[in-house]
């Protein structure tokens, strides 16, 4: 067996894994609902842009590489 298959059954696992976390996680932390984010409603429409969620992550992913990258 080809180790792309592999790769892609790892990634499916790793994204609902991550996609439950983020559900419980979001019950207690409002994730993607923080001051900043824009969001603009319309009559037929909806527009979310979450800047301020997108930071926060960026910056917490960062920090998070940053101390694995340290200790190897």
């Amino acid at each position: 067996m080809n180790t792309f298959p592999k790769v892609l059954i790892t990634i499916g696992i790793l994204c609902i894994v991550i996609g439950g976390v983020w559900m419980l996680i979001g019950r207690f932390i409002p994730i993607g609902k923080l001051p900043g984010d824009i969001l603009i409603k319309r009559e037929n429409s909806t527009f979310y842009f979450p800047i301020m969620t997108s930071i926060v992550i960026s910056v917490v992913l960062s920090l998070l590489f940053f101390i694995i990258g340290r200790f190897r």
